[in-house]
């Protein structure tokens, strides 16, 4: 073989791996969701998810996947959906609430995470600090014990009478230290008493009231949780049959409790696909700072207020970004 086409042969084959490599097409970025409760109750916030994803370019099946893990209400498996999504070596892991953002990050170190809303990351250990985050996690977060005390005043305000009060719980959720913290000082200032009753699902509901029912409480408040939160309807009807006025946050109100009180979960979902997007160009997550929202929402549901024969004070529905008659 002559030298020159020994070289235009060597060239040629030098070459092959480079067109090769120029036209494999480009690596799909891979997000992974953990749901702590299921994909039907979680629809509203997820469309709010999506829609803030495409409006910054993603086209979920075309230049981004989606997996999803979805816990159903049980939070004992939010670790091994959150082991799976680790696993399938997703670029970033989104999630929500405190039991969510708790899997998450005992599931890995590493890999990126995205907290779309959690209860006072601080206090429950997840962040270092808002401005700081460091590790691997950023999001949003709410002081969720203020938000509770401050649930407190709304009902004072509502029945001045008031002096027992229920507080429903998700025994599984770690944000409930500090919550009853908060709260038992809010309600020491109010002087209320505070009752407390734990359930960690929909078929604990009926022996709660029932046990509720003894009690001789003036009403009820449920914290923020998924578990509580998808069952919305079912305890705002419980509590308008037993009589009882019921306060939680936002979605509450709009399902038939007295009074809603808290985050636009929707807005935050939205907010929450900037923080994908951020990290999926190559941002970390330690030098994103976590945001809080910056605005509560007040709900206010007259057609309860009726059924329960009461008056809900001018004051209140002045202040009241809904109101439900």
């Amino acid at each position: 073989m002559k030298r020159r086409e020994f070289i235009t042969l060597l060239g040629g084959a030098a070459a092959w791996p480079l067109a090769a490599r120029a036209q494999q097409p480009a690596k799909i970025p891979r997000i992974g969701f953990l749901g702590p409760t299921t994909q039907s109750l979680a629809e509203k916030n997820l469309a709010r998810f999506r829609a803030g994803l495409r409006d910054l370019g993603y086209v979920e099946g075309q230049n981004v996947l989606i997996d999803f893990r979805w816990a159903e209400g049980n939070y004992a498996r939010l670790q091994d959906y959150a082991a799976e999504l680790v696993r399938l070596r997703v670029d970033v892991l989104a999630t929500y609430g405190t039991p969510g953002t708790l899997a998450a990050k005992q599931a890995s170190a590493t890999i990126p995470i995205v907290m779309i809303i959690s209860g006072d990351a601080v206090a429950t250990g997840i962040v270092a600090s808002l401005a700081r985050p460091g590790g691997n996690i950023t999001g949003s977060t709410f002081f969720d014990p203020e938000l509770h005390a401050k649930q407190l005043e709304l009902i004072k305000e509502t029945l001045p009478s008031a002096r027992r009060i229920a507080v429903l719980y998700n025994s599984g959720n770690p944000i409930n230290g500090p919550v009853e913290q908060a709260m038992g000082r809010t309600a020491e200032h109010l002087k209320l008493e505070l009752q407390s009753f734990h359930a960690q699902g929909a078929d604990e509901f009926e022996a709660i009231f029932s046990s509720i029912g003894k009690t001789r409480v003036d009403a009820i408040a449920t914290t923020s949780d998924s578990v509580l939160r998808a069952g919305a309807a079912r305890l705002a009807d419980m509590a308008t049959k037993n009589r009882l006025p019921l306060i939680g946050d936002v979605d509450f109100g709009q399902a038939g409790a007295l009074i809603g009180f808290g985050a636009n979960l929707p807005e935050l979902f939205y907010r929450g696909a900037y923080f994908v997007d951020k990290i999926l160009k190559g941002a970390r997550p330690s030098e994103l700072p976590v945001e809080q929202p910056v605005k509560f929402e007040l709900v206010v549901n007259l057609k309860t207020a009726k059924a329960l024969s009461l008056t809900v004070p001018p004051s209140l529905l002045a202040r009241a970004d809904e109101v439900i008659e």
